[in-house]
């Protein structure tokens, strides 16, 4: 049995991902608070934000990986903030890293053990993982961790043949772009990309399941975002 063990599949890339990953003959499991509306992925309920989230869910997240023959781990749930550097206190500068570091590491060291030749630890970065703009001081903070974690892992896994990507989006049509971004200025942000649109969630997807199959990339930041325009 091949399983996709993903993080925020309840909307957005990571819906598409799970569905992506469905028709590809994976059994997907979801952790997150809400459950993803496909009624074939196992739904674990968890708080990413609850540093023991996994204390609720080990025996059934045991149950489905001592069965796997193959595991891709996507870490894609994360948290954004519109916040800056002289008004973000510590206390919520770890809210956003518990989210979207502390869970992945906390993933990563509990389903390792059960990963076998094959399988793939893939992280879901941001354009920001590279670059930075005002703003989002914890999310920019935190995406280019994403970066430092998952290299961080191509070398300390070599060897195991299990490798690992960060695939970076674009601007992409999501729940989260769409909270945090007001509709007027949607527009100017679809003009970002060389394409002159947004990124569509299943585009991740796609890239987040050829990532996952391919370990000739391990290692690699990829950049999926239509080309972005500088300005």
């Amino acid at each position: 049995m091949k399983c996709l063990l993903i993080t925020g599949a309840s909307t957005g890339i990571g819906l598409q991902t799970a569905l992506q990953f469905i028709k590809a003959g994976y059994h997907v499991v979801n952790l997150s608070r809400r459950p993803c509306p496909v009624a074939e992925v196992t739904h674990l309920n968890c708080d990413l934000a609850n540093p023991n989230f996994l204390e609720s869910i080990e025996n059934e997240l045991v149950d489905v990986l001592k069965n796997a023959t193959q595991i891709v781990l996507l870490h894609n749930a994360a948290k954004l903030a519109n916040d800056q550097i002289d008004n973000t206190s510590s206390d919520a500068l770890r809210e956003v890293l518990e989210i979207n570091i502390v869970a992945p590491n906390s993933l990563n060291r509990f389903v390792l053990p059960h990963m076998k030749p094959g399988s793939s630890i893939i992280y879901v970065g941001s354009t920001l993982s590279e670059k930075a703009v005002p703003g989002s001081f914890s999310y920019v903070t935190s995406k280019h961790a994403s970066v430092g974690m998952m290299r961080a892992t191509c070398q300390d896994l070599a060897g195991r043949e299990i490798h690992t990507a960060c695939v970076c989006p674009g601007f992409t049509d999501t729940e989260m772009l769409r909270t945090h971004v007001p509709e007027d200025v949607m527009p100017a942000i679809a003009n970002m990309s060389a394409f002159g649109r947004l990124v569509s969630p299943d585009e991740i997807a796609d890239t987040l399941l050829w990532a996952a199959g391919h370990p000739v990339i391990n290692g690699a930041v990829l950049h999926a975002n239509l080309g972005q325009v500088e300005r």
